[in-house]
Parts: structure tokens; sequence; C-alpha cells
């Protein structure tokens, strides 16, 4: 068994650099890889990494292909039998990468993995979700309905934001920052690669959706935790641009799930008088206080 880490870098140097130290420093029980595709940074010459780390593995792209595309190219010179797309603004603590590629290699039925994630704060991020549909906007609507329900039921449910982290189970899609499959399940797709048709932002999703349309749904590991950075100096108007962006990438998933049929117009009316609602009062907060609330 063997992991190939693939980590692409655009201009992040430093995040980049801090990233393959806590690999290098904390992975012990598996055989890895560093695979580092760097798409056409301007920062400071590609090389400088193999100058850092001789045993990196270094592709460099002339042109600034987006994370699906990056990830792909970094597959085309894998070895490993396992492959892990780690975001270069995360970091291990330790040894997430045995812990994680040993569930895999044990549960052949699991798709894409994904781990427990925390801010540098220590708090927990959202990684296990559940897919966007009309059930799931009206109970995530009106609260008061699922809280009827144990706890556990409730997380089971919803997932996403009403679900801590703190037990293992199989879900629609995890955060992207982690995510380990098997190699061996792209040649069930039908490119034979991971999608590409997004240049960032909701490929860990649309690749959950396509994994388990083959058969193999996606996994939540809570046995191990990363901390992930998650553009914590990201400019605010950027961030703002990003949840527009997002917006759209969740229609695009749902018509992908869904078709263009009555629940697509139904969910679009739904999803986009919560999420432009909330959006305006992001934006007006930003305005008034110049900060962003979650």
């Amino acid at each position: 068994m063997k992991v190939s880490v693939i980590i692409i870098n655009y201009n992040t140097f430093q995040l980049t650099c801090n990233c393959i130290e806590s690999v290098i420093a904390n992975t012990k029980g598996v055989a890895y890889e560093i695979i580092l595709v760097d798409n056409a940074s301007i920062e400071r010459p590609p090389q400088s990494f193999k100058e850092r780390f001789p045993d990196v593995i270094l592709v460099e792209s002339i042109v600034n292909g987006g994370f699906a595309k990056g990830n792909n190219w970094g597959i085309e010179v894998a070895s490993g039998d396992i492959i892990l797309l780690l975001n270069s603004d995360t970091y291990l603590t330790e040894d997430s990468i045995s812990i994680a590629a040993q569930e895999l290699n044990k549960n052949k039925s699991i798709g894409a993995l994904g781990v427990r994630m925390v801010y540098p704060s220590n708090e927990v991020q959202f990684t296990a979700r559940k897919f966007k549909s009309i059930r799931w906007e009206l109970l995530d609507l009106f609260r008061f309905i699922p809280m009827v329900l144990s706890e556990k039921n409730r997380t089971i449910l919803l997932l996403g934001k009403y679900f801590k982290g703190d037990f293992s189970l199989n879900c629609d899609w995890v955060n992207g920052a982690f995510f380990m499959f098997r190699k061996e399940l792209l040649q069930k797709l039908a490119g034979k690669k991971l999608d590409e048709r997004f240049f960032m932002y909701g490929e860990d999703q649309l690749w959950c959706h396509q994994f388990t349309q083959i058969g193999f749904p996606s996994y939540f590991l809570s046995t191990t935790t990363i901390v992930h950075i998650n553009n914590g100096s990201t400019d605010k108007n950027k961030q703002l641009k990003l949840i527009l962006t997002i917006i759209k990438r969740e229609l695009a998933i749902v018509m992908e799930r869904k078709g263009r049929g009555l629940h697509y117009y139904l969910f679009c009316v739904l999803y986009l008088s919560k999420e432009y609602v909330r959006y305006g009062i992001k934006y007006l907060s930003f305005r008034m206080s110049g900060k962003l609330i979650r």
C-alpha cells in the first residue's frame, strides 16, 4: 500500500511548505510520495520547492489549470494505489494519512474518504455533508422540526453544520481539503479521471456524487484530525464573491443529480431565496463592520 499525496500550489509558497513539512514530520505508518503541482505561480520559481524538498515530485504547469485539472496532472505521475488530494492550506499534527489509508484499505466499499478538520482555533469544520435537496433546505429553514429527534438521529439526518464530527459514518460527500480514494476507481468513471468542469470549488461534491453513482459512497473518518486554515488570509471581498460562486456550483450539481425537472425548479426557488437573504445579511454586515460573519 502506497499513498500519493498531491498538493496544488498557486502563489502560496510558505503555506505549501508548511503543509509538506507537516506531511513529512507526521507520516510514519505508510509508504508515500508527495507530488507538488505548481499551477503557473509567479510568486517565486517552482524549483524553490525542489531546493527545500529534494524528494518531492514537482509538476510544473505553464498555465493555471485550476484545482481539478491540477490534481489530474498530479495523478498522471502518481505511483501509489491510494490518492490523497491535500490542500496547501492544511497541516497535519498526527499520522492522519496512515490512519485514513488503513481505513480505506480495510473497507473496499468506500469511494472518497474525508477526515475531521478544525480551524487553527480548534473550531470544528463542517466536513461531512448531505447533498442539497428540498427536504434538507426545509429542515434547515424550519429547524424546530428536527429538534423532536434525538441529537444523534438529527445529526445523521442533516450532517453539515449540525454534525460535530465526533463519530465516523457514511455521508453524501466530504470536504476536498483532505480527499482520499483508491486510484483504481478512476477507471470506473466515464472520463477515466476526475471531472474537470469546475475550475475551482464544488469539485469535491461533484466527485463524491460520481463515485456514489458507480457504487462507492463517501465516508467520514472521525478518528484523526487535521488543521484546515480555509482561506484565512483571503480578501473579504473575494470571500463574498466566492459565496456567489458556490451558489452556482450547488445549482449545477443538483441539476447533475436530478435533471432539469420540477424538483430542480422548486429547489432553485427555495435554495436561492434562502441563500440570497443570507448573502445580503453578510454583505451588509461586512459593509458596516468590515467583518464577514461565517
